[in-house]
């Protein structure tokens, strides 16, 4: 009889302590699942971040740096089952808000489904249709023999570029490949006005209203080693990319819709076209069945 006793007093404690630790473990989670094409690996400081948007709310979810492969992101089960989109995010360098930024990259609708198609062109711009042309000159001074000195893109005296207006958290940015160093030409909006940087420019001369840079003259507040001024663009690689404004990260961002390589001869009459590159990157986010 005693021996019973002990036996079900044993059994009750295996059941309590089995609600226990039931308990203890919170509320079911289940995994997202992220397949992406064309994106590549954030190696500045800044990452992605997906979102599930559950009573039009963001819900975050973890952060990842290589969208190599499948992604799993846990969430709260009752959460992936609400949801009714998924967004991902550039974050900056630094960003602990768990707040989304405004440089959403892609995005899609589960609409009622276990699957949703990830798009860029909604949360960014279509860049399926996009030119561009830039000559050298250094109209920032008034030295007429050293235009290979500076880039401007501009069709004589007229915008250069064709490209789609961005959404919020996204600029354009012009850069100049010099070999050993990458350089900024700065970040722009609008193709017909001046971009936010002419740090490089001379003088006795005028910036034109266009994105563009004469490599003149190098400050002694801008702590950039590597290349001497001034110095010459002329067959040099030439780029635009679509950046996420604000992601402190000084490098350039793999999203690049126009391209070219700058010849010798300078001037209006002699402009450059620019390649298109109409890709774009997407994916699939999908919760289990």
């Amino acid at each position: 009889m005693m021996k019973k006793k002990m036996l079900a007093i044993a059994a009750i404690a295996l059941g309590l302590l089995g609600v226990s630790c039931s308990s203890d473990d919170g509320p079911p989670v289940a995994n997202v699942t992220i397949e992406t094409i064309g994106l590549e690996n954030l190696t500045g400081g800044s990452t992605y971040q997906g979102w599930l948007i559950v009573d039009g709310q963001p819900v975050p979810t973890n952060r990842f740096t290589n969208p190599t492969g499948t992604i799993n992101l846990t969430v709260l089960a009752s959460d992936l089952e609400n949801a009714t989109d998924f967004v991902l995010t550039v974050e900056p360098v630094g960003d602990t808000d768990n707040i989304p930024s405004d440089a959403k990259i892609l995005t899609g609708s589960f609409n009622g489904s276990n699957s949703a198609t990830l798009n860029f062109a909604p949360v960014v711009a279509d860049l399926t249709s996009t030119a561009g042309q830039f000559f050298l000159a250094t109209p920032t001074d008034d030295v007429a023999d050293n235009d290979e000195f500076g880039v401007w893109f501009m069709d004589g005296s007229a915008a250069g570029l064709t490209l789609p207006t961005l959404a919020a958290g996204w600029k354009y940015e012009g850069w100049v490949d010099f070999g050993n160093i990458t350089v900024s030409t700065g970040t722009f909006s609008a193709v017909d006005a001046r971009d936010d940087a002419n740090f490089f420019s001379g003088s006795g001369g005028m910036i034109p209203d266009f994105p563009g840079e004469d490599f003149l003259v190098l400050p002694s507040q801008i702590p950039l080693t590597g290349l001497a001024f001034p110095a010459s663009v002329a067959s040099k690689r030439v780029f635009i990319t679509v950046e996420p404004f604000g992601d402190n990260d000084p490098a350039p961002f793999f999203i690049e819709p126009l391209s070219g390589t700058a010849g010798i001869t300078t001037g209006p009459a002699n402009p450059v076209s620019m390649i298109s590159n109409t890709a774009m990157p997407s994916g699939r986010a999908t919760r289990p069945n």
